[in-house]
């Protein structure tokens, strides 16, 4: 069994090329991909070669986790079934090439515990689940305070804010790019230097930014906490103003699978939405145009490979 892939090759060096994939056993299922969400975050720091150290790295790779595909084969100690649509968070399947995250491809083979079943209603729509479960992940609704102040306004900033709206609450949302300060809902979007306020309570950011946190830890209230929910090679701050404030700082990891149920469950409520975020797709073939597009255009908040136009 072999199917289609994203391979990167190198920093800047990515390729469509056909990848002999291991055979399934008695508790994987076959997924047929139907469409697969490009990250501007970790992805954008393998495809840059600017990724620092990390499980699984190293070149060549298929990125990708944030895939949607339709079941074909099921082993009988899957636990899945045929024909269901599922969210793949990524795939390690492949002779020729690591899988890190292994979800940009036409076919993978991947175990039935690793996916999730989706409303078929989602559509497209559905690559964001994981961005939507790293959000709900960083400001765990259920159990933590909700951020006052949101620092980026891409799809994941987007996203957080969403969720926090709809446990009540009105955030404030930093973007330094006027291209990406449309599109707040029930929140206002707004350059960092329009805002004065200095006693954040709670701050979460998204920027990416390793330089970041030094403006933000002025911004907080004594004992305020500051939640890293991007992605970073180093970070580092000034001390005494952290001390003088009594600062807290949490790093918001990965995405759980309960974070996954809990968005899912979120959607089916109708309290949260997926739409608006995807602005671009490109077929597989138009690879270099999407991922130059996906992290180079501001305009693009999520690009997306339709697979089921694959060669």
């Amino acid at each position: 069994m072999d199917a289609w892939a994203i391979i990167l090759e190198g920093p800047r060096r990515l390729a469509l090329s056909q990848l002999g994939l291991n055979d399934p056993g008695p508790e994987d299922v076959v997924v047929e991909m139907e469409w697969t969400g490009i990250s501007t975050g970790t992805e954008k720091l393998l495809w840059s070669g600017s990724m620092p150290p990390f499980p699984g790295f190293g070149y060549p790779l298929v990125p990708g986790y944030e895939s949607i595909g339709r079941i074909v084969e099921a082993g009988r100690e899957s636990g899945r079934r045929t024909g269901e649509r599922v969210f793949v968070p990524g795939a390690n399947c492949y002779r020729e090439a690591r899988g890190l995250f292994g979800g940009a491809a036409s076919r993978v083979v991947v175990a039935g515990a690793k996916v999730m079943p989706v409303d078929e209603s989602l559509g497209e729509r559905a690559v964001l689940l994981a961005l939507a479960a790293t959000a709900h992940h960083a400001v765990c609704p259920d159990t933590r305070k909700a951020p006052e102040l949101i620092v980026g306004h891409g799809v994941l900033g987007r996203l957080i804010a969403r969720i926090v709206v709809a446990g009540g609450h009105a955030p404030t949302v930093w973007e330094t790019n006027p291209a990406r300060r449309a599109g707040g809902e029930d929140y206002r979007v707004v350059a960092p230097e329009e805002d004065a306020r200095r006693d954040y309570r709670r701050i979460c950011d998204v920027s990416g930014d390793g330089a970041i946190l030094d403006s933000l830890v002025q911004r907080l209230a004594p004992g305020g906490e500051i939640v890293l929910a991007g992605f970073y090679d180093r970070l580092s701050f000034a001390f005494p103003p952290a001390f003088m404030r009594e600062a807290s700082i949490r790093v918001a990891a990965e995405f759980r699978r309960n974070d996954l149920v809990a968005v899912g469950e979120m959607l089916s409520a109708g309290r949260l939405s997926l739409d608006g975020f995807i602005t671009h797709t490109h077929s597989p073939d138009q690879f270099e145009a999407a991922y130059t597009t996906a992290f180079t255009d501001p305009a693009c908040l999520k690009m997306v490979l339709d697979w089921r136009k694959a060669a």
